[in-house]
């Protein structure tokens, strides 16, 4: 194992996804994408054409990208692909985006002899219903194929631990983050924005980001606006997202005679843009990860009402950076939603608080520093057969940049 350390100059490492649209956790995969330290990683991405396309103007020169659907074992030509992909690049490390990705991926990572296999859930997988579906046999079984979780947040490393079963030596909470210089809160939205909406600039406007399926609780909010028009008819809503309920939930718009009350504008990717065209965005989740859309909302200066679920009241504070209601109650959502739009200075007042937190709290920087920690942690654990367990996150190893320090020019970079 030490000469296969002193032939790497760079710990690789390559990104594998199932998804076919673009939301939170591909946002998130994007991120470890872009920021990972050149210096000393080489990145490469295996996902699904659709998802090649939808990142393509923001995925950097350097990466290579392999577009496969592997989301079954038995797709084996796929898995032909992917396997070679593995091989001839190298690859130290292969990082799955949600459990059916690394299902496939992380046996055959160990089967092509990769040495660190890491696997991201993101979401509680609230639709694992069912006897068999319940009972995770088939997540352990895969589980053995995977060295690290990586949770998004505390709540989604109990879930893991206590639900899932998940060894808690196995895993390491890394929260999500953004890029907050993308975010300001006295950014305007461009001239005419509103308007173009046909709302008047006097109306109060929520903003809901997230993709158009069960899980986000679109139809909730549709009721609760239903209850909020009687004391603000000229309330807003703008629905940001596409997804298999656009249809369903226009006829229920249509059914509540919400049609001027809401628009339907499909993913955007200029969401600084939409969100200072609102005072406020909304979540009415079912179940979430740590939600980048609350991240977002509160570093653009926007608070938010939101349901409490898995990892949200990590950013959404009740009563200190927003409102945070029971998952699929009408009328709580549209007692907070009536609240915030009665108390402007309440509103202000929770999303300076909420900036505030986001800043100290959820960087992109924090997010990246921890991700690429992980990595070094566990390759030098597998590369140079320790048989000591990673640190846990709050004691810094000192012995790892000495390590890497006596290596020879040809051996891996020391870390920053």
């Amino acid at each position: 194992m030490k000469t296969h350390t002193r032939m790497k100059k760079k710990i690789s490492v390559a990104y594998f996804t199932t998804a076919t649209a673009r939301a939170g956790a591909e946002e998130h995969l994007l991120s470890l994408v872009q920021q990972l330290d050149r210096r000393y990683f080489d990145v490469y991405l295996a996902c699904s054409p659709e998802l090649a396309r939808l990142l393509g103007p923001d995925l950097p020169n350097d990466v290579e990208v392999l577009e496969v659907y592997f989301e079954r074992p038995t797709q084996l030509s796929a898995a032909f692909q992917v396997g070679r992909f593995l091989r001839r690049h190298g690859i130290d490390i292969l990082h799955s985006h949600m459990f059916r990705a690394s299902l496939v991926a992380s046996p055959l990572a160990k089967l092509c002899g990769v040495p660190v296999t890491i696997e991201t859930p993101h979401v509680r997988e609230e639709w694992r219903r069912g006897l068999l579906k319940s009972r995770f046999f088939i997540d352990r079984l895969g589980g053995r194929f995977v060295d690290y979780y990586i949770a998004v947040s505390e709540s989604n490393a109990r879930y893991l631990s206590d639900v899932k079963g998940v060894p808690q030596s196995k895993i390491r909470v890394i929260q999500n983050g953004i890029d907050l210089s993308k975010f300001d809160p006295r950014h305007v939205a461009p001239e005419g924005m509103r308007q173009s909406l046909g709302f008047g600039p006097d109306d109060p406007v929520m903003a809901l980001f997230g993709r158009l399926e069960p899980q986000k609780g679109h139809a909730v909010l549709l009721e609760a606006l239903n209850d909020v028009r009687k004391e603000f008819p000229n309330a807003r809503l703008i629905c940001a997202g596409d997804g298999s309920l656009r249809g369903e939930l226009e006829r229920r718009a249509s059914q509540l005679d919400l049609l001027g009350n809401v628009r339907f504008v499909g993913f955007q990717s200029n969401v600084p843009d939409w969100l200072a065209s609102a005072d406020f965005c909304v979540l009415p989740s079912f179940y979430e990860g740590l939600p980048l859309a609350a991240i977002e909302s509160l570093a653009a200066g926007r608070t938010m009402v939101a349901t409490s679920v898995d990892g949200t009241p990590e950013v959404i504070l009740d009563g200190q950076t927003g409102f945070l209601v029971p998952p699929g109650d009408v009328h709580a959502l549209a007692a907070a939603i009536s609240r915030l739009i009665r108390e402007p200075v309440l509103r202000r007042r929770f999303a300076k608080a909420g900036r505030t937190l986001v800043t100290n709290q959820f960087r992109v920087e924090r997010q990246i520093e921890k991700t690429q920690e992980l990595y070094w942690q566990t390759w030098e654990e597998k590369a140079r057969g320790q048989a000591e367990k990673i640190p846990q996150q709050n004691e810094r190893p000192t012995a790892n940049r000495e390590l890497l320090n006596r290596e020879s020019a040809s051996a891996a970079p020391p870390r920053p």
